[in-house]
């Protein structure tokens, strides 16, 4: 398989709305749970336009919601966003950003796009 093919198909098998693209980035997630703030990082293998896959430093659950902080190519700033945890094999995990605003919609598209043409 090409490495830079796009991942339409995550675990669960059902297709994906938007293909992902192999991206390595450093991952920050913050989850509030028992009261407590717990904190994993990791690195991300994958991301399109509506989420983002990696492995982490620990497990969450499926339907958790996080907080994470993502370093995009090109990006000035860290960007944190809100995410819902779709998937969970092992340390391997897939997030569905939630509620991106405009500036965010627009550098992941970006992002996306150099991705696809392997710029």
């Amino acid at each position: 398989m090409n490495s830079s093919a796009p991942n339409s198909t995550p675990p669960n098998g059902r297709a994906r709305r938007y293909p992902r693209y192999p991206l390595d980035i450093r991952l920050s997630i913050h989850v509030f749970r028992d009261g407590k703030t717990v904190s994993l990082w990791g690195r991300s293998n994958e991301m399109g336009r509506d989420g983002i896959g990696g492995t982490l430093t620990g497990e969450l659950e499926p339907g958790e919601v996080v907080s994470m902080e993502i370093s995009l190519p090109l990006a000035a700033y860290p960007m944190k966003i809100r995410a819902l945890v779709r998937y969970r094999d092992g340390l391997r995990h897939g997030f569905e950003f939630l509620a991106l605003n405009p500036e965010q919609r627009d550098a992941i598209q970006r992002v996306c796009e150099m991705l696809a043409t392997g710029t």
